[in-house]
């Protein structure tokens, strides 16, 4: 048992002698740790708010028919059309038939008065030189504007029945994409009844609900962040209903963005102010290293070794967070690799 306790000790002794050689071996035998950095700015930032948001298209319209009929095609879900396009089309054969019958009483009442105008001139010359009777003439010129009452007539019938033949058509009134359909071939639909919904993925931007006292910081042509788990990207105020809900103490923003950049139904986050604008120190959010004991960041000073400075995080604004603590405009912090950094640790500046 006594030598057990003998050895226990040697080993011991032996690692306490060793401890001061190997920190300082850690401090500055090895090589400087690789950072990336950045500066300390001053620069004016908002307290916001995240508010969830949603990508919806300004061209939404769910295309419904204005006359009943038979459906015989209609296009598929995530065909992409322009405007004119047909996207669905109801059994006219019918109306077709008509048509043709009034196109036909058209052309009889036209050549009516092909026959009956030059009989209306021909009767006029005899009747001034005494050859005709006046009540000739009189009936023939009746029977002109009768004529002529009966093909504006026929005219009319014919316009209506093409016109109706023409709404057996629905056709796409914008450049979009089928995104839902309301029928099957075959199936009967009444007038009014819902057909094909068409979005235009080229026209879109954020709807999202503010609270109320956010209003008197935003305005027509102000950029927000607008960003999810998968992007981010700046969009610009186009609309502020002003108008709040009482119950929620919210109000609604439509906010232009990029089509390139966002689909149609895509959840998103948006940043809106709540306080008027500050100048303060800021630094990128990546620069924070938080420990059970406070916030603090590492400044790279004299001779490329790390300094530990004590920080109290305040207003974020995107990647960047104010920050309060001894820190100037200027100073170079890092932004990468400060996890397992100590106090005093050479450094390498490998990016910025």
């Amino acid at each position: 048992m006594m030598c057990g306790k003998t050895v226990a000790r040697t080993v011991l002794c032996g690692v306490l002698a060793l401890t001061p050689w190997w920190a300082g071996a850690q401090q500055m035998g090895f090589p400087p740790a690789a950072v990336v950095v950045d500066e300390v700015r001053r620069t004016e930032i908002s307290p916001t708010v995240s508010i969830p948001g949603t990508v919806v298209s300004r061209a939404d319209s769910r295309l419904a028919t204005e006359v009943e009929g038979r459906v015989t095609w209609f296009a598929d879900v995530g065909t992409v059309v322009a405007q004119g396009d047909p996207v669905a089309r109801l059994e006219s054969t019918t109306l077709e038939i008509q048509r043709d019958e009034y196109r036909g009483q058209v052309e009889r009442e036209r050549g009516r008065l092909t026959f009956l105008e030059p009989e209306v001139d021909r009767l006029e010359i005899l009747a001034a030189e005494s050859n005709a009777a006046e009540s000739l003439l009189d009936q023939t010129r009746s029977n002109l504007e009768v004529a002529r009452g009966d093909l504006a007539v026929a005219e009319a019938r014919l316009r209506q029945i093409e016109d109706q033949i023409a709404k057996m058509t629905i056709v796409a009134p914008f450049d979009g994409v089928v995104s839902e359909r309301s029928i099957n071939p075959g199936e009967f639909i009444n007038r009014l009844d819902e057909v094909i919904r068409l979005v235009s993925p080229d026209s879109i931007e954020v709807t999202a609900r503010a609270p109320l006292n956010a209003v008197a910081f935003l305005e027509a042509g102000v950029q927000l962040p607008i960003y999810n788990d998968y992007r981010r990207g700046p969009g610009t105020v186009r609309a502020i209903v002003t108008f709040g809900d009482p119950q929620s103490h919210m109000f609604e923003l439509r906010i232009d963005v990029p089509a390139e950049q966002w689909v149609v139904g895509e959840s998103v986050r948006v940043d809106v102010p709540t306080e008027a604008p500050k100048q303060a120190l800021v630094v990128p959010r990546d620069a924070l290293v938080l420990r059970r004991e406070g916030a603090f960041v590492f400044r790279v000073g004299p001779e490329q070794r790390a300094q530990r400075v004590p920080v109290m995080p305040g207003v974020g604004d995107g990647d960047l967070i104010e920050v309060d603590g001894a820190l100037a405009a200027g100073d170079v912090i890092v932004i990468r690799g400060a996890e397992r950094l100590m106090e005093g640790q050479p450094v390498q500046v490998t990016g910025s």
